[in-house]
């Protein structure tokens, strides 16, 4: 059931909220079991529909297909985790998916289909990594159905999450032992687009990859904005950031300033914590009901795994005591939900006369360096929450998700044409989306950095190629001949012209090298500033002249 925007601003949890409330580890089912439709619901909803492209749309939390909508079936009627945005609708990323069938491309040239996933916080790793598992199954559909459809990635808030790893696993694919991607080849995604990215990186501007970072998308020549500053802070979850691989120029990753799930100031360790915390916890039940037997059994399993994942951790470590890590640093580190323990190791005493060392309680915990520990600790512990104080003082959940003035919903409402940014983000992705999809449909190019590069060798190659192959001799610097050698020839009646040599003709007395070609070679265009491309006359003048000239020739020395 789709609610309204008043409705979902108030449930809807950035990452910021994820840390704070939670998120579970229990276990959903990707989707549905296969079922079956009738023929006129598969002719309509089927991916035997080819598109020129096609959008894979996924919302925030709560807002996902639901039963009840007509489903996005293969072929042969069997259903598929998405439905076509026809048959669902999203208050939130519409605006930007539709934009292209709105009187912009062809009809039946551009599709958007929603993606079905948990879309909850009560499994966030589960729900997330469903939907990319989703999202890549469609796309997978899709093309062996219609292997020249391309695609664009679009996702908001928790489907922000799932654009971003669905992206990144697509652009960092490698082929298999057939030559063949296991997804789609990254070439069929044209454009992705991220609105509040958990996994931005600090400093990172709104087109990651691209030849302008803070401008545009490679292939789109609208500014987004004027300037090259990033928004300050970075990702709420750091641990899923990493680079597009073959997408980067792609993508457009959209952060709005107070966004707390990707504009999270730096030194904040703990809400880092929480969020990771928060991530292995049924947050949606603690939303609910608060604490209670239930929810707080909960926290305690999770927390109480990250602290045994962190003891582990420190004992594997023999010189831990001297490093610089603080026990702060290891809690992060062991409650990343991906994390995953190494082995651990025991020291090894020194051998002395063959003989085994026993080791020695000060090798494993030298008490010496205790005391510089514990400074560590304390002044690591300060340095890395400075702003954590003024975040929690500010209201974190307020300042992103406050019903009409969170920061979370800025993207509809971001313009600022004073300051050179006469588009929402919103807006400026429908216009581009819009413009992948005129492309698509009249079958041009995607303009990647690689096919551009591909294309502008091709072309010089094309260009220079007749000219480094030619048989013909090298041009001289000068190849005027003297005046005095050259005689002209002029007709009376019968006008019959003979062959006039030229500045650029040697005559055939005094030139002994293999005379410069006169005759361009057919087709071929010359390099601007090169001399002309030729072949060599297969007649000699001295062969033509007694043909062209007749009896009643006077010859006149050269002037």
């Amino acid at each position: 059931m789709n609610v309204g925007k008043s409705t979902r601003a108030r449930v809807a949890l950035s990452a910021f909220a994820i840390g704070a409330l939670g998120a579970g580890v229990v276990v959903a089912a990707p989707w549905s079991s296969p079922s079956t439709t009738t023929e006129a619901s598969i002719e309509l909803v089927s991916t035997a529909t080819c598109y020129d492209m096609v959008s894979i749309a996924i919302g925030g939390r709560g807002d996902t297909p639901r039963e009840g909508v007509k489903w996005l079936t293969t072929p042969e009627g069997e259903r598929l985790p998405a439905a076509m945005s026809g048959d669902y609708s999203s208050d939130w990323i519409d605006q930007a998916v539709r934009a292209p069938n709105n009187g912009n491309v062809v009809p039946d040239s551009y599709a958007a289909v929603y993606v079905e996933y948990p879309a909850d916080l009560a499994s966030y790793e589960n729900a997330v990594q469903t939907g990319v598992t989703n999202s890549q199954t469609i796309m997978r559909t899709i093309t062996a159905s219609c292997p020249d459809t391309r695609f664009a990635i679009v996702g908001y808030s928790e489907g922000a999450d799932v654009a971003r790893r669905t992206a990144m696993e697509v652009g960092n694919q490698v082929t298999g032992a057939d030559g063949k991607y296991g997804i789609v080849d990254p070439s069929q995604v044209v454009g992705v687009v991220i609105f509040a990215d958990a996994g931005r990186v600090a400093g990172e501007g709104p087109f990651p990859g691209a030849e302008n970072p803070f401008s545009n998308p490679d292939g789109f020549d609208t500014r987004y904005q004027n300037g090259n500053n990033a928004i300050p802070g970075q990702g709420a979850l750091p641990g899923t950031s990493g680079g597009f691989g073959a997408l980067d120029g792609r993508v457009a990753s959209f952060c709005s300033d107070g966004d707390l799930t990707c504009a999270l100031p730096a030194n904040t360790s703990l809400i880092h914590l929480a969020a990771n915390v928060g991530r292995q916890v049924n947050a949606d039940a603690l939303q609910n009901e608060n604490l209670t037997p239930a929810t707080g059994a909960d926290l305690a399993l999770a927390l109480g795994r990250i602290a045994v994942n962190a003891f582990n951790d420190i004992a594997s470590q023999p010189d831990w005591m001297q490093s610089d890590e603080t026990f702060l640093d290891v809690l992060i580190k062991v409650s990343e939900p991906g994390y995953k323990p190494g082995a651990v190791t025991t020291p090894v005493a020194a051998k002395v006369d063959g003989e085994q060392e026993p080791i020695e309680t000060g090798q494993m915990v030298d008490m010496v360096y205790l005391p510089q520990k514990i400074f560590r600790e304390i002044t690591g512990f300060i340095s890395s929450n400075q702003n954590t104080i003024p975040v929690v003082m500010n209201d974190p959940y307020g300042l992103t998700l406050a019903p009409g003035s969170g920061h979370h919903f800025d993207y509809w409402r971001n313009a600022d044409p004073a300051n050179g940014k006469p588009l929402t983000s919103v807006q400026y992705a429908a216009a581009w989306l819009t413009q992948l999809a005129e492309q698509a449909n009249r079958g041009e190019p995607v303009k990647t950095k690689e096919v551009q590069e591909k294309a502008g060798r091709a072309a010089i190659e094309t260009i220079v190629a007749p000219v480094t192959t030619s048989a013909t001799a090298t041009p001289k610097a000068t190849t005027t001949a003297p005046a005095t050698s050259t005689p002209v020839v002029t007709t009376t009646v019968p006008v019959v012209p003979a062959p006039v040599t030229t500045a650029e003709t040697p005559a055939p007395a005094t030139v002994t090298t293999t005379p410069e070609c006169t005759i361009p070679v057919e087709g071929e265009t010359p390099v601007e500033g090169a001399p002309p491309v030729c072949v060599t006359p297969t007649a000699t003048d001295a062969e033509v002249a007694p043909e062209s000239v007749v009896t009643t020739t006077e010859v006149v020395p050269a002037p």
